[in-house]
C-alpha cells in the first residue's frame, strides 16, 4: 500500500469544457504553477463540450489539440488516463461516470480547483524553503568566515550553536560543542571575594537580562598570557524576554600588548625626564652624606655611635646603587659594533654563576645549538640581560630545583631561553613584571627584567614570557642576527 501511494505515476491527462471555462480554468493553472510543473502534468488534449469546428483557434493562451467531443478525444490519444471537466454540467457529469473507460480517472471542477490551490501552497513553501535555505548558508558562510568566536548559547550558559573559529579554536566538531556549558571551552580566571571585580561578561548577562562586555585574561597549557574582549547581548522573544544570548569572543592579545608597550614608552620618558634631576639633586648631597660619614667613623671610638654611622653609611652606598641603576636604565642603550658570539657568552657567564647555583642546590643544564649565527648586540649588554634572568631563576627556587639556559634559532631569529622550576608567576602579576621599580621580593630595585626589555626593545629583539604558577617559568629572548652585508670600502 506504501509503495504504491509513493510511486511516480505518469498522468497523461485530457481537458474537457467550453471556451468559457478552459481558458479562465488554464490561466488560473499555468498562474499558480510554474513552467517545471507545467511540463510535468501531462496535458494532452481538450475537448469541446459545445458544438465547435474541430481544430478551434483557442489563441495562445491553451497549445494543445482542440477535438470537437471528449469521445473523439479519447479516440485521438488512447493513451489518457486521467481527464479534468471544468464547466460543472451535471448531465455532462453524469454522462462521463458512466460512459468513460475503467482505466480513465475523472476530476470534476470543484475538485480540480481544490488541486489547482493545493499545488499553489505547495510551490509556495518550496519557493519559501529555498529562500530561506539560501539565506541560512549565506549567513552561515559570513559567519564561518570571522575570526571572531561566535557562539549562541541560551539561559542556563548552555552552547546552542557556534561559527567554524570556536571549532578551530578548541579542535573539535560542532556535535561535541553544543549542549555544553560554554564556560567548559573558555574558562575564566578565578575572582578572590573583596578584591571588587566584576562578574565575567556572560554571567552578567545570565544574572541580568542585559549586554555586558570585559577583558578576559586566561593563560593557555603552554602558559602564555592571552586577552580575549567577549561582549554578550541577550537575544529577545516577541514578549520581550531574553530566550538566548549572543556571545561574541575577539582576541586582543596583539593589541593589548601595544598599549602595555605604549604605556611603558611613557613611563620611560617620565624616568628619563626624572633621572636628571635625580643626578643633581639627590647624587651631590649623597656624596656629602657618605664622605662626612666616613669621616666622623675615623674619629668615633665609641662602639654604639660606630654602628649607627655604620648603618649611615651602608644605606648611602645602598641608595647610591639604586640611583645608579635609575640613571643607567634611563640612558640610551647602545646596541655596540660588531657581532656577538651569544654560545660563548652563555659559557663565560654561566661558568661564573655556576657556583651560586651549586651552593643553593640548583641543577645547572646548559643546551647550546651549534651553528648560530651571531647576534646584533654588545657582548656586555647580552651578559647583563642573562644575568638578570638567572638572577630571577635562582630567587624564585629558593628550595632549589632545575635551571636551563639554551639558545636556538626560531624561525629568522635567534633564541636564548632561561627556564627553571620555581614557583612560577601568577596570572595577574604577568602584566607588571617588565615595569620598571616592580618586585615580589620586597627588596632591590625592581629595574631587572624592565632594563632586559629595554635592551632588547633598542636591539630590535623582543623578549616572550611563559609561566605556569607552581611549575616555574620560562623566559625567552629573540635577538635579530648579524647579517652578511659587505661593509662600504674606504676610498683609496
Amino acid at each position: 500500500m506504501e509503495q504504491s501511494l509513493r510511486a511516480d505515476k505518469q498522468y497523461r491527462i485530457g481537458l474537457i469544457g467550453d471556451k468559457s471555462s478552459l481558458v479562465p480554468f488554464w490561466e488560473l493553472f499555468a498562474s499558480l504553477g510554474n513552467e517545471r510543473v507545467m511540463g510535468r502534468m501531462g496535458f494532452q488534449a481538450l475537448a469541446l463540450h459545445e458544438q465547435a469546428p474541430t481544430g478551434g483557434d483557442f489563441g495562445n493562451t491553451l497549445d494543445l489539440p482542440v477535438h470537437q467531443n471528449w469521445r473523439e478525444m479519447l479516440a485521438a490519444h488512447p493513451d489518457l488516463n486521467l481527464v479534468i471537466e471544468t464547466t460543472g454540467n451535471l448531465e455532462l457529469l453524469g454522462e462521463l461516470r458512466r460512459e468513460l473507460p475503467l482505466n480513465v480517472s475523472l476530476v470534476e471542477r470543484s475538485a480540480a480547483s481544490f488541486f489547482v490551490r493545493l499545488l499553489s501552497t505547495d510551490q509556495m513553501w518550496v519557493a519559501c524553503k529555498l529562500d530561506l535555505l539560501h539565506t541560512q548558508t549565506l549567513l552561515k558562510g559570513i559567519i564561518d568566515q570571522l575570526k571572531e568566536q561566535i557562539l549562541l548559547v541560551d539561559a542556563a550558559g548552555l552552547v546552542l550553536d557556534c561559527n567554524k573559529a570556536v571549532q578551530e579554536s578548541q579542535g573539535l566538531p560542532k556535535a561535541d560543542i553544543v549542549g555544553r556549558p560554554l564556560r567548559a571551552f573558555f574558562p575564566v580566571l578565578e575572582r578572590h571575594p573583596g578584591d571588587g571585580s566584576e562578574p565575567p561578561p556572560l554571567e552578567q548577562a545570565l544574572v541580568g537580562r542585559r549586554p555586558a562586555e570585559a577583558t578576559l585574561p586566561h593563560v593557555d597549557a603552554q602558559g602564555l598570557m592571552h586577552y580575549t574582549r567577549e561582549y554578550v547581548y541577550p537575544i529577545q522573544d516577541e514578549a520581550g524576554q531574553p530566550r538566548s544570548f549572543l556571545c561574541i569572543r575577539r582576541d586582543i592579545t596583539s593589541r593589548t600588548q601595544m598599549e602595555q608597550r605604549l604605556q611603558q614608552s611613557e613611563r620611560l620618558a617620565s624616568i628619563g625626564e626624572m633621572s636628571t634631576y635625580i643626578a643633581h639633586e639627590i647624587r651631590n648631597p649623597l656624596f656629602a652624606i657618605g664622605g662626612f660619614a666616613n669621616q666622623l667613623l675615623r674619629n668615633v671610638s665609641d662602639p654604639a655611635a660606630r654602628e649607627k654611622i655604620e648603618i649611615i653609611i651602608e644605606e648611602s652606598k645602598r641608595l647610591d646603587s639604586i640611583l645608579k641603576s635609575i640613571l643607567t636604565f634611563a640612558r640610551p642603550v647602545e646596541p655596540g659594533d660588531g657581532a656577538a658570539d651569544l654560545n660563548r657568552i652563555v659559557r663565560d657567564t654561566m661558568e661564573l654563576m655556576g657556583m651560586a647555583c651549586e651552593s643553593k642546590n640548583i641543577e645547572l643544564v646548559l643546551g647550546l645549538a651549534e651553528d648560530l649565527p651571531q647576534v646584533q648586540a654588545g657582548p656586555e649588554l647580552l651578559k647583563q640581560c642573562l644575568i638578570n634572568l638567572v638572577k630571577n631563576s635562582v630567587e624564585a627556587m629558593p628550595q632549589g630545583g632545575l635551571l636551563a639556559v639554551r639558545s636556538g634559532m626560531v624561525g629568522a631569529r635567534v633564541a636564548l631561553e632561561v627556564e627553571d622550576t620555581g614557583q612560577g608567576i601568577a596570572p595577574d602579576l604577568r602584566d607588571k613584571v617588565f615595569s620598571p621599580f616592580f618586585s615580589t621580593k620586597g627588596r632591590g630595585s625592581g629595574l631587572g627584567l624592565a632594563m632586559t626589555k629595554k635592551i632588547l626593545d633598542d636591539l630590535g629583539g623582543t623578549v616572550e614570557l611563559t609561566s605556569v604558577p607552581g611549575a616555574g617559568t620560562r623566559v625567552t629572548l629573540f635577538l635579530p642576527p648579524q647579517l652578511a652585508v659587505a661593509k662600504p670600502q674606504a676610498d683609496g
